[in-house]
């Protein structure tokens, strides 16, 4: 937290941008990064990238092992008008963690790692995930969405050790 870039709008990708050696290895690197730390998600700007692109991981605890989800240029909107607040925390803002509202359930149009377009719904967990990680190419943090400060706590206080994005 404190680096520019996770302030700020990032830059769209263009198509032919995206099969390039440095995208490549970028999106190698941040997955690689965010299994590291034991994430659910990364952005580029987390990594001092100005790019709309974010890794995250693709579905419920029982679905880890599966390969994550690369989304470039994404767009989502929320479906329905159910919000749902749970624990949060963030790779850029260690070991602290709130409570957020998200939409429970969202679509999602994005290109993959290949530059073919993606379209889908998400629920629950990864919708969390994939908000969270838009947010940071808004240049947005969790801590911008609480609805109070006052659930703002560190990880060994908070719920079950709440995964970081």
């Amino acid at each position: 937290m404190g680096h520019p870039v996770l302030r700020k709008k990032a830059r769209a990708l263009d198509r032919r941008e995206i099969r390039t050696l440095p995208i490549q290895q970028l999106i190698d690197d941040m997955i690689e990064t965010m299994t590291e730390y034991h994430g659910a998600g990364l952005a580029a700007p987390q990594v001092h990238v100005d790019l709309r692109v974010f890794v995250a991981l693709s579905g419920t605890d029982d679905e880890h092992a599966a390969e994550p989800l690369v989304l470039m240029n994404p767009e989502i909107t929320p479906l329905g008008s159910d919000i749902v607040e749970d624990w949060e925390g963030c790779l850029s803002i260690p070991d602290i963690r709130g409570i957020v509202p998200r939409a429970r359930e969202i679509a999602v149009r994005a290109l993959d790692r290949k530059g073919e377009r993606l379209e889908f719904r998400a629920q629950d967990f990864p919708a969390r995930v994939i908000q969270h990680e838009y947010d940071h190419i808004e240049g947005v943090l969790f801590l911008d969405r609480m609805r109070s400060l006052e659930s703002l706590a560190f990880l060994t206080a908070a719920s079950s050790g709440a995964p970081a994005f």
